[in-house]
């Protein structure tokens, strides 16, 4: 199976969500390698998963017992049964987490937040889903860009469509990728 496959992809989320950390590291694969053959008594080396996880260069298909252990480790029969399983999920649900919606907003308001590990930032709402930096602290976001957003979720990273710094040409931009907004206000 294709290693970029949406089944695979939930397979590395369920796991990174089972050892409550994100693999990412050489010590995170030596864990998990380890932790694996803890609950299965099956071997898979941090190699096989360095190439899983995209960590380093291999194969565009992932082996059959690769996916086989790696069901069994999040107590599965199967890889077919975890497959069966991610159909009873249909992979979108409601947004729990505190946010805030920006048809909600009137123009001037402002919504404050902060990211890993220092970031700060203050928007100016305009209008039609348009900001304007209005404050930064220790970010590439400059006051003055302007830029086009819906909605921002605490704990989820922050998309930035149309980001506009100087004179530069719009481009779309993230923040708070690894671990999302840590802070989220409306002022």
């Amino acid at each position: 199976m294709q290693k970029t496959s949406p089944e695979i992809a939930e397979l590395k989320h369920r796991i990174e969500k089972e050892m409550k950390r994100k693999i990412k590291t050489p010590n995170d694969f030596t864990f998990l390698s380890g932790a694996i053959f803890e609950r299965t008594r099956e071997t898979m080396s941090p190699t096989t998963l360095k190439r899983l996880w995209g960590y380093i260069d291999g194969a565009d298909q992932t082996r059959n017992s690769t996916l086989q252990i790696l069901s069994r480790f999040l107590g599965f029969e199967s890889w077919e049964e975890f497959v069966g399983d991610i159909g009873k999920d249909s992979g979108s649900d409601k947004v729990l987490s505190p946010h805030i919606e920006v048809k909600e907003l009137k123009v001037g308001d402002k919504v404050k937040v902060s990211w890993r590990p220092d970031r700060r930032c203050t928007f100016r709402y305009l209008g039609e889903e348009k900001f304007e930096v209005e404050a930064a602290e220790n970010s590439k976001l400059k006051v003055g860009n302007t830029f086009y957003c819906s909605l921002f979720i605490l704990g989820e990273p922050l998309y930035l469509a149309r980001l506009v710094q100087g004179k530069n040409p719009p481009v779309d931009f993230v923040v708070g990728n690894k671990d999302g907004l840590c802070e989220l206000n409306r002022i």
